[in-house]
């Protein structure tokens, strides 16, 4: 996985430098997780450097922050800007952002609504997510023994900073035990998505993936897919999954902004299908790249530029 640090972080309305973005210990999110996030990607293309569905991950931001009774002292369109120049100053043609919100240092307690809120915005360099040594065939991944947090304990369509402590416990068991991803279900059962992906299964032709209701993220890249298998004329269905569905699917992949469209090879040692990325997923992960990238028309305005 390509790791190549930013020089500047968008930190509360100033530039600081990478290694001077600092806060204190007993800051809030430290010991509580009280924090929320995006994972952005910007793209280079033949007209120069894109940021890809910004104005929904900025909403869903707000989203996240609103749940968790956390008041961004900035506007979205403040905000927006503050990501088109963070991506600008440190020079990418292509990178990852990161836009932060999260409670600071007041006083050690639950109670966080007088912690004071901050946000920070930071972009590298980061290449493949989902197991670069992986190679054409895809990835392996295991079911998680861990479930995926219930609805009613934690919001799973927060991107919280805490939520992801369910993800760390699924990630390092499947890493550990020689897998490359895990596939978590829900309390009832049923499938939910991957530690930091929404997952997809294809049969007979027409693509699967679970519901909201299913315990996942609204995922932006998992929208993609869907708008783009309409545009193809794929059929897709929303629907609870249950865990053997993978193990008889002719494709299955993951999606995330990460991740991008990742090829699984095997669930559980099972090989899905013949072992290589199916049609579907190929297809889908063609047009995905050629929007992005800026070598397909932009029917949905889906990227913003970067250098206007």
């Amino acid at each position: 996985m390509a790791w190549v640090e930013g020089t500047f972080i968008w930190f509360d309305g100033d530039f600081v430098r990478w290694e001077d973005a600092k806060i204190h210990v007993l800051s809030h999110v430290v010991h509580y997780g009280s924090g929320v996030f995006e994972g952005i990607r910007a793209y280079k293309t033949p007209t120069g450097t894109a940021i890809f569905r910004l104005g929904d991950h900025v909403r869903r931001l707000y989203d996240s922050a609103k749940i968790y009774r956390m008041d961004i002292p900035y506007s979205q369109e403040e905000l927006t800007r503050a990501i088109i120049e963070t991506v600008a100053r440190n020079g990418f043609d292509s990178c990852y952002i990161r836009p932060l919100v999260f409670r600071g240092y007041h006083e050690l307690g639950l109670n966080a609504l007088m912690s004071p809120v901050h946000v920070i915005i930071a972009v590298w360099g980061w290449g493949t997510y989902l197991a670069a040594d992986a190679g054409a065939g895809g990835v392996d991944v295991v079911v998680a023994s861990w479930n995926r947090i219930a609805p009613n304990t934690m919001p799973p369509m927060a991107k919280a900073c805490g939520n992801y402590i369910n993800s760390q416990l699924m990630n390092m068991q499947a890493v550990v035990d020689g897998y490359h991803e895990a596939i978590a279900v829900g309390t009832d059962g049923l499938l939910s998505e991957g530690t930091g992906e929404n997952l997809f299964v294809v049969r007979d032709g027409t693509i699967y993936t679970p519901q909201l209701a299913s315990s996942i993220l609204n995922g932006i890249t998992r929208s993609t897919v869907l708008t783009i298998a309409r545009d193809l004329g794929i059929p897709a269905v929303e629907q609870p999954l249950p865990r053997e569905f993978l193990y008889i699917a002719d494709e299955v992949f993951l999606t995330g902004t990460a991740a991008e469209i990742t090829p699984v090879r095997s669930v559980d040692r099972i090989l899905v299908g013949n072992g290589e990325p199916g049609p579907i997923t190929r297809r889908l992960r063609e047009a995905f790249f050629a929007i992005v990238e800026g070598r397909a028309p932009d029917s949905h305005s889906w990227l913003t530029p970067v250098y206007s």
